[in-house]
């Protein structure tokens, strides 16, 4: 006997699997107790964020009023004191009147390595670039030529110095890092043993000590006389300590190459010379970018700690403009919120380069 078709009752459409409602369903609201904590974190969020602009927006104060700033304290912030003390922030003990130049000389130097990081100047112009650069910078900083009058370094500070130290210490730090990245996966046992002790002696005392023991122990070894710039030195210092741990990192990516890559140039009759700048360097350095990156944005931070030998960096200059003022002091905090802000934006920048790195490269490997 043959069955009867008999449709059945249409049924009511399923929930939705994806999207947003479906993800805050599955991940905050998947149980009775997620859902209390969801609701928990949230109000605080809230509360946070309410209080965080209250106190920042609301009932601040953004014009250098002294009285104002005095009356909304605890209540708001007071902006006013960016107004009034930041120039002196910016710029440290530069001579007020001679300001334009250290502003002049940042924009160049932040303005030649922003071309740098364009494909389009990966050429030999970067050869005249960086060298004019310089000489301009200091030329400019330094002054006593070209009727410029003479600022000794020990006035240099905030922004231009922090600027100045990031940029010499990593453009010096990364070839060195290189060498001694070589040297201790060479054959020859004296100079493998020396970058090994190189690098364990830096990585072992802390860059506070370095900078303690280049400005002020250094000089106690010199010939009676001699005397070498403070600023030299503190370069000097951050230079081998950024190096030590730039040059582990290189090491890692130089591991991670497949052997067969060296033996390959070998078979081609390529020098070792050659097969490092054309075969293993592109390579190894393209694999480590993140860490490279990450030793960077910690070099730029570490700058602050020049302020032990009493150069007043960004956050130097912070402490010297508002510590000697009693009137404005209280509002150290602001000062503190301002340049944060400046250092998130470098290092955010340096951060989003990286990944446009990571993502170029990673194109040329797909290929």
């Amino acid at each position: 006997m043959q069955d009867t078709f008999q449709p059945i009752a249409p049924r009511s459409v399923p929930g939705a699997s994806g999207g947003v409602i479906a993800w805050f369903k599955n991940n905050l609201f998947s149980n009775p107790v997620n859902s209390i904590m969801t609701v928990i974190m949230l109000a605080a969020v809230l509360f946070t964020l309410s209080q965080a602009t209250s106190w920042s927006l609301t009932h601040a104060v953004f014009g250098a009023d002294l009285e104002a700033c005095n009356s909304a304290r605890g209540i708001g912030a007071c902006w006013g004191v960016i107004a009034e003390k930041g120039r002196l922030i910016l710029l440290g003990l530069y001579p007020q009147e001679e300001q334009w130049r250290p502003v002049v000389a940042t924009s160049l130097m932040l303005g030649v390595v922003a071309l740098s990081c364009m494909p389009a100047f990966w050429n030999k112009s970067l050869l005249i670039m960086w060298p004019t650069m310089l000489v301009v910078y200091f030329t400019l900083m330094k002054g006593g030529v070209l009727g410029l009058v003479e600022v000794s370094t020990d006035q240099w500070g905030g922004l231009p110095l922090t600027v100045m130290l990031t940029v010499i210490a990593m453009t010096l730090a990364f070839p060195l890092a290189i060498m001694v990245a070589l040297g201790r996966r060479s054959n020859m046992p004296a100079i493998r043993t020396l970058c090994t002790l190189y690098v364990e002696l830096i990585r072992g005392v802390p860059l506070i000590t370095i900078l303690f023991m280049a400005s002020f122990m250094l000089p106690l070894f010199m010939p009676s006389g001699t005397n070498i710039d403070v600023l030299i030195r503190v370069v000097v210092g951050i230079t081998l300590f950024s190096a030590a741990y730039m040059a582990e990192v290189v090491r890692g990516g130089l591991q991670a190459l497949p052997k067969g890559q060296t033996e390959a140039a070998a078979t081609l009759g390529l020098t070792f010379w050659q097969t490092q700048r054309k075969i293993v360097m592109p390579q190894a350095l393209t694999t480590v970018v993140p860490s490279l990156m990450n030793t960077f944005i910690g070099m730029f931070k570490d700058t602050s700690l020049v302020t032990i030998v009493s150069l007043y960096d960004l956050t130097g200059a912070v402490g010297l403009a508002l510590n000697s003022d009693a009137d404005w002091r209280p509002f150290k905090m602001e000062g503190l919120f301002f340049i944060a802000a400046i250092y998130f934006a470098f290092c955010f920048a340096m951060s989003r380069y990286s990944l446009w790195v990571e993502k170029r490269t990673a194109v040329s490997k797909s290929r």
